[in-house]
């Protein structure tokens, strides 16, 4: 009769997971791990909970090259809506002001994104994964916690606008790690 090793067998490999919104990256790495009984797994950069997409996970060997992973640059595909700012600068959010959006053009819209290309300052909002001892922000602004958070040199490579319609503006984002 075979045992099975309590810690997991030796896999060595990359497992591109399509994200789903609503779960944490790390509750993904877990179930991956889980699915493989890998003994070592881990992702290579958070997705927020809202976010949906590929997460790179990487098991055993693997996880050796997870750092490279991780500082490279990152693209995005975004959909936001106009004309709105919530509580939690998220869809999650309770709508705290509104304001007029009908009369943007997509120059308009187009020559406001542009001015976010380059190398900016982002203070990261506290609905997001970054962690701070250990616990992620977002974990901390349920419970009604804010913490102070500098802000960080990021690099938006490039911003394409795909589109505007009915308030919803799509974009896609090149940018540089932690944006």
């Amino acid at each position: 009769m075979s045992r099975r090793n309590p810690k997991g067998r030796e896999i060595n490999g990359v497992v591109l997971l399509d994200k789903d919104t609503g779960l944490s990256s790390n509750a993904a790495l877990q179930k991956v791990k889980r699915l493989f009984f890998a003994k070592k797994a881990g992702h290579t950069g958070a997705l927020d909970p809202l976010a949906s997409g590929i997460l790179p996970i990487c098991l055993g060997q693997a996880t050796k090259v997870a750092g490279f992973l991780l500082a490279d640059d990152k693209r995005y595909f975004v959909r936001g809506q106009l004309g709105q700012i919530t509580d939690t600068a998220d869809a999650e959010g309770k709508v705290i002001k509104t304001q007029p959006f009908e009369h943007l053009t997509d120059e308009e819209i187009r020559n406001a994104v542009d001015h976010f290309v380059g190398d900016i300052k982002q203070v990261p909002p506290m609905y997001s994964a970054l962690k701070k001892d250990g616990q992620p922000l977002y974990k901390l602004a349920r419970q009604g916690i804010e913490i102070d958070r500098p802000a960080r040199p990021v690099t938006i490579h490039n911003i394409d606008y795909l589109g505007y319609q009915q308030g919803i503006v799509s974009l896609e984002v090149s940018c540089s790690k932690g944006t």
